[in-house]
């Protein structure tokens, strides 16, 4: 299934679950608050309002999934998934207002006993039908959430979850009211009030660690470095950043190879090391790897040292009146550089000398005169007739 059919699919499902969830939200809504009117339970009002707001999120979260699911563009390189942390937090927020509002007043009638309202038996029976509803809608939702990969799905989940907690509460209090507890409708109501209000911090809180890029968590990490560290190759990794975003997870790491290695050989080690870390956790989308010949937190900066262009022109300066002694050759392909510990390393690949016995004099004097006048600290000089 390609990345775009799979986009499709993740919205579809989303919009699926979101529409059953609205609909139910709708009518329990409506018959919690006229339920709570007529029965007189302040508990029952507070829930119903907290389901009203049910549905506002609901909303929230299709518009979200949809505009998450569209592809990254010029604008939006790492995609659009963000939109469903934003929305996430406008739900954490929409809570948390909701759960303020109920206990304002409600901490109101207390001063004011007389607005006090006295539950009949009557209320029970909206209070069990919200328990089962809510609790149906938390399973069906979770399913599809863990499904699809979904975060403000599995989100979503738990505030039916909680809700059906929260009626639980309510009918603890229309019970209490019922024995005489005067106070216990009201107190359900605070209680549920809280309960909005801490899933309500939960969801802000959790979109807050998104959108300052922390890292995924200590386990999923574990899990990359292993995948990482088993690639044939590969000596060490540093500087391992991960984050999330919606439902796309983004990996960036610097991996440590031998020096010595080929360009290409390092490049196809790091591909390797992609595409381990994408097996070991297909929620990542994106993994960037940074091919490092050495632990770069650790050893000193190479930044300061001159360009190959520039010790070329250092080479050329230095055998100018010796041209037929020069290491140069037409395109300067005889001779490798190697970045090190704060060091530049030459390799020089010569043509053998014809009078062979004289080969250690003129390594030895070739060195000497090569680090005299260069930045190159040490030199590596290789003869072959292969070279000439």
């Amino acid at each position: 299934m390609s990345k775009e059919d799979a986009l499709t699919l993740r919205y579809q499902e989303t919009k699926k679950v979101t529409l059953v969830g609205a609909a139910v939200n709708l009518v329990l809504s409506m018959a919690q608050l006229l339920g709570g009117f007529f029965a007189h339970s302040q508990g029952l009002i507070a829930d119903g309002l907290h389901t009203l707001s049910d549905l506002a999120s609901d909303f929230i979260v299709l518009l979200a999934a949809r505009q998450a699911g569209r592809d990254a563009d010029k604008k939006h390189p790492y995609g659009h998934g963000r939109i469903e942390t934003l929305a996430t937090s406008i739900l954490g927020a929409i809570l948390i207002t909701v759960a303020g509002g109920i206990i304002v007043d409600t901490v109101g009638r207390f001063f004011t006993p007389d607005r006090l309202l006295h539950p009949s038996k009557f209320a029970l029976i909206f209070a069990l039908l919200a328990v089962v509803s809510k609790e149906s809608l938390y399973h069906y939702t979770k399913r599809a959430g863990t499904r699809i990969n979904s975060n403000l799905l599995i989100a979503n989940a738990w505030h039916h979850r909680s809700d059906a907690i929260s009626s639980l509460l309510v009918i603890a209090g229309i019970l209490g009211s019922l024995y005489g507890f005067v106070w216990a409708d009201a107190l359900a109501a605070i209680a549920v009030a809280l309960m909005i209000g801490r899933m309500g911090f939960k969801l802000l809180w959790q979109s807050a660690q998104e959108l300052i890029d922390a890292s995924l968590d200590d386990e999923t990490v574990d899990i990359i470095k292993a995948a990482a560290q088993s690639v044939d190759g590969v000596v060490d990794l540093h500087q391992l950043r991960s984050r999330q975003s919606g439902g796309d997870a983004f990996v960036d790491v610097h991996v440590q190879v031998s020096p010595r290695i080929s360009v290409s050989e390092g490049h196809h080690i790091s591909d390797a090391v992609r595409h381990a870390i994408s097996n070991a956790f297909p929620q990542i989308s994106d993994v960037t790897v940074h091919t490092d010949a050495e632990d770069d937190c650790v050893a000193p900066d190479c930044s300061n040292l001159p360009t190959r262009a520039e010790l070329l022109q250092q080479l050329t300066n230095t055998w100018a009146k010796k041209p037929d002694a020069s290491p140069l050759n037409k395109d300067n392909s005889n001779i490798r550089l190697h970045y090190l510990d704060g060091r530049i390393e030459a390799e020089f690949y010569l043509p053998m000398p014809e009078n062979n016995l004289n080969i250690v004099k003129i390594e030895q004097d070739f060195k000497q005169k090569t680090i005299a006048s260069t930045d190159i600290s040490t030199v590596k000089i290789y003869f072959s007739a292969e070279n000439k």
